[in-house]
């Protein structure tokens, strides 16, 4: 063997030697557990038959989608019900996963013909520019295109007859800053600059290192034009017919983190969870994680103005992410940022820790003075999952609610009423209050006035939101309408009999 080949074995075997050490660390980061209680579930490697021998022979130490200690393994186990939300949670993201090209095949349908027949100024106009062969199409990332969410509810101004500054006013800020974070970047912009006169100043789509996918979404941008000082971020909820979104929300997973309590992993993972947990910086190596980018955001804006101050907002699945920032924050010691935090507003937001973490967050809340307002509007299932099991989750809101009900009257309580959803003697009353919603949105535009006016789209959900009790509830419609409509009693409340009447009236 010459000396030039044998150099050039060596440097095979030297750089195969980099390759192969590299790609070992990043196995044992991958499969290093960063808290020593945590249950994993992994529907990807569930089949039919795991998931039925998982329901009738609860001995889960042989459930290979199932990782988790063994002493949690064996008080799971334990109850028929608590088996039974663990398949129940992993069918339905695994028919979702089937489903998924035809489920974003039916929402692009049911988003293009509404911006379609906008585009072309109605129905009548549309048949016309078709014979003559003037069709205008519309562009998905142009600043008029909406998404399915927004055809159910045109409306993006705001409401000058809230006083800036007060809790409402933020409230009524957040939810239609929520409502726009499921838009595309040239809508948001408009909105920002155009509709509300205030200062765009980014907008973001993040990685999920655990689905390797950009999937979270949101945007930041300050209300110059009413409080030159507050800095508002919003984050994108649930896309109605985006299957990854959808089973984030179902994940039932958990980690249980050291004096923090037990957290919702999906959740964790759709805010910036990294394989080895949240360390408090990282390199992103290309990719931009929603907890950490934010935070250099905000630390930036902060370093050039001392005087700014900024709340966090989302709906649905966006109000679990502001929800969790804060946390993450505390996790981090990141007191100054905490001290800058005004509020956090959420709406239709699911549960995402336990008890513990609620203790935890109440005492973040209290020590650097956070507003924490969380709003359930009537039957929205969404603000009562993962359910209150006392064996698998035990997960809890922390703080108070502003319950709305379906005559947009506003309670701060404890929790919602029927915490848990599927009780049977809530059911009449669910089914008749889908009914009264659906008379209801015939009829609002005379009771409350013409911006109140609900179209076809909404009231289509509202025949679907009759025959799955709540179904309509979730979308930011009644949210929007709960902000300007609603006044809030502010003392708490149990559970009334005029409560349940109210749902019917």
């Amino acid at each position: 063997m010459t000396h030039k080949s044998t150099n050039i074995t060596y440097s095979l075997f030297f750089f195969f030697g980099i390759f192969w050490s590299f790609h070992i660390v990043i196995m044992s980061q991958t499969d290093m557990k960063f808290c020593s209680s945590y249950f994993l579930v992994d529907p990807t490697k569930a089949s039919v038959l795991d998931v039925i021998l998982l329901l009738f022979f609860p001995n889960l130490t042989n459930t290979g989608f199932i990782d988790s200690p063994p002493d949690t393994l064996k008080s799971v186990r334990r109850t028929f019900a608590t088996r039974w939300i663990i398949v129940l949670a992993v069918l339905i993201q695994k028919i979702l996963m089937l489903l998924r090209k035809p489920f974003a095949s039916i929402g692009r349908f049911l988003t293009y013909w509404p911006n379609l027949l906008t585009a072309n100024g109605g129905f009548f106009k549309l048949i016309l520019h078709v014979l003559t062969g003037k069709l205008v199409k519309p562009e998905e990332s142009s600043a008029t295109y909406v998404s399915f969410v927004g055809c159910t509810d045109r409306r993006v101004e705001i409401d000058k007859n809230i006083s800036v500054g007060t809790i409402e006013y933020k409230s009524m800020l957040s939810i239609m800053a929520s409502k726009v974070s499921y838009e595309n970047k040239s809508f948001i912009t408009s909105v920002v600059e155009n509709t509300w006169k205030m200062d765009f100043v980014s907008y973001y789509d993040f990685y999920n290192a655990f689905q390797n996918r950009n999937l979270t979404q949101a945007f930041v941008f300050k209300a110059s034009s009413t409080n030159p000082n507050l800095i508002v971020v919003s984050f994108r909820g649930t896309e109605p017919f985006d299957v990854d979104d959808w089973c984030t929300d179902l994940d039932i997973s958990w980690y249980e983190l050291k004096n923090v309590g037990k957290v919702h992993a999906g959740f964790s993972k759709a805010l910036g969870l990294q394989k080895n947990g949240w360390p408090k910086e990282i390199i992103p190596l290309g990719h931009q994680y929603a907890y950490y980018t934010i935070r250099q955001k905000l630390r930036d804006m902060f370093a050039k103005n001392k005087n700014l101050k900024f709340i966090l907002t989302g709906h649905s699945l966006g109000g679990a992410l502001a929800a969790l920032f804060p946390a993450v924050l505390a996790i981090h010691g990141e007191d100054e940022l905490l001290d800058k935090l005004e509020g956090v507003y959420t709406f239709g937001q699911p549960r995402i820790g336990d008890e513990v973490f609620g203790e935890f967050m109440k005492e973040v809340v209290r020590k650097h003075g956070i507003e924490y307002e969380r709003f359930v509007y009537n039957n929205d299932i969404v603000p009562r999952i993962p359910f209150d099991d006392k064996v698998l989750f035990s997960f809890k809101h922390y703080g108070s609610c502003n319950y709305f009900n379906s005559l947009y009257k506003g309670k701060v309580r404890e929790d919602a009423p029927n915490e848990n959803y599927f009780n049977l003697l809530w059911l009449i009353p669910k089914l008749l209050n889908g009914a009264w919603e659906f008379i209801r949105s015939f009829i609002i535009r005379f009771w409350k006035g013409k911006d109140y006016k609900e179209n076809w789209i909404m009231r289509s959900i509202r025949v679907f939101g009759i025959i799955f009790p709540g179904a309509s509830n979730h979308l930011p419609y009644d949210y929007v309408n709960s902000t300007r409509l609603g006044g809030l009693s502010r003392s708490f409340a149990a559970t009334t009999p005029e409560d349940i009447l109210a749902l019917i009236a």
